[in-house]
């Protein structure tokens, strides 16, 4: 953390966001002008476009004012408050209320300056200017855009800035890529069969609960190193090739969608995989997720079956090349060997960029994904 000394005084910054990220928005305060504070205790936070960050005191003391006001742009190195070492007391709140309070007795005349400043320019051109003044109004009125009338229970609040990342990064996706959909379904007979029979000795042995989604992060692996190219990348005229995979994880939470990145998946066990989702899952959902966490993913995962998602058709991450889509799972009647019964089926969706991928490829790849999951065998036996 950065800060300026004056004495006992000393300065709360914004610390550095990533490089990717320029700004952020003070998003609240921990504490108020007054308060004690020890050092390194987060006293704001600064919610940035894909985390947010917490702005810590340098030094154990007192608050005495904040030079920020929630709502405000910051970048890094922004002072957000002033702060006195060891006990002192503040009288006084942050600089642009004591103004505020200053000022009271002068608030009444500049409002009267302003109109005479605004009207000035339309007494001197009162004859050309009255005709275009209902014109302002009429967009107001138009009956091609009615204005209705606000209503008692609507509240209007700023879109967070994790969400308009969210929105632009999709529309970007859906204006750039050539994005087409194709589906399967998979029986989870044996894979559940797996994970029942192996839960208890897994957790005993590892200290984590053995997941479905261990399986899908595996067998994604191996379909991509058998269909490199949905790994890969187009940059300009070029087809970049990973030759490693990171699988990002689509994780909800109550500030919108992120997607912490699962590195070298394919070099990984059933219990790292696990372990990674659930460490990732959990500064995910606390906030604490950091920027490289989530840079850098060759694929993506995202599981619409944990909210009771039947089938969708997820859009692509950039700059990623395709993204596989999981939902729910669902008893229905098949037929295995001849007879009607019931299974546990699941619907996968794969959304690919046709510019690079051809149908051929992401069909074989999602066909990949079905077979090992139907028979996880086969990630024993590499066939």
């Amino acid at each position: 953390m950065l800060s300026s000394e004056n004495g006992d005084l000393v300065d709360a910054v914004v610390p550095f966001m990533g490089e990717s990220i320029t700004d952020g928005t003070l998003a609240t305060f921990l504490k108020k002008p007054g308060d004690s504070v020890q050092v390194d205790e987060p006293i704001a936070q600064v919610e940035t476009d894909k985390v947010t960050i917490d702005v810590v005191s340098p030094e154990a003391g007192v608050i005495q004012k904040f030079v920020v006001k929630e709502g405000d742009t910051v970048t890094p190195v922004t002072k957000v408050a002033v702060i006195s070492k060891g006990e002192a007391r503040v009288t006084h709140i942050a600089p642009s209320e004591d103004q505020s309070g200053k000022d009271t007795s002068q608030t009444p005349p500049p409002p009267p300056k302003i109109e005479i400043e605004e009207r000035a320019p339309k007494v001197d051109t009162s004859t050309k200017e009255k005709p275009k003044v209902p014109s302002a109004v009429l967009p107001k009125t138009s009956a091609s855009e009615p204005q209705l009338p606000p209503k008692e229970r609507e509240r209007r609040v700023p879109m967070p800035r994790l969400r308009k990342r969210v929105a632009t990064r999709l529309k970007d996706s859906q204006n750039t890529f050539a994005m087409l959909t194709t589906f399967n379904e998979v029986d989870m007979t044996n894979l559940m069969k797996l994970r029942s029979d192996s839960k208890d000795a897994f957790l005993e042995k590892h200290g984590v609960k053995l997941g479905l989604m261990s399986g899908f992060v595996k067998a994604a692996a191996i379909g991509l190193q058998n269909q490199p190219i949905i790994n890969a990348v187009i940059d300009g005229d070029d087809i970049i090739y990973r030759d490693y995979i990171d699988i990002s994880i689509a994780v909800g939470t109550s500030k919108g969608l992120v997607v912490p990145v699962v590195r070298n998946a394919d070099t990984m066990g059933f219990a790292d995989v696990e372990k990674e989702i659930n460490k990732l899952a959990c500064k995910a959902n606390d906030g604490t997720i950091s920027i490289d966490e989530m840079a850098g993913g060759t694929f993506t995962i995202s599981n619409g079956g944990v909210y009771g998602s039947l089938m969708s058709t997820p859009i692509i991450n950039p700059p990623q090349s395709a993204i596989l889509g999981m939902h729910s799972i669902v008893n229905r009647p098949m037929v295995v060997d001849g007879l009607v019964i019931p299974r546990p089926m699941m619907y996968l969706a794969l959304t690919y960029d046709h510019r690079l991928i051809d149908g051929r490829e992401a069909v074989f790849f999602l066909r990949r994904i079905k077979d090992v999951v139907e028979d996880p065998r086969r990630l024993l036996l590499d066939i």
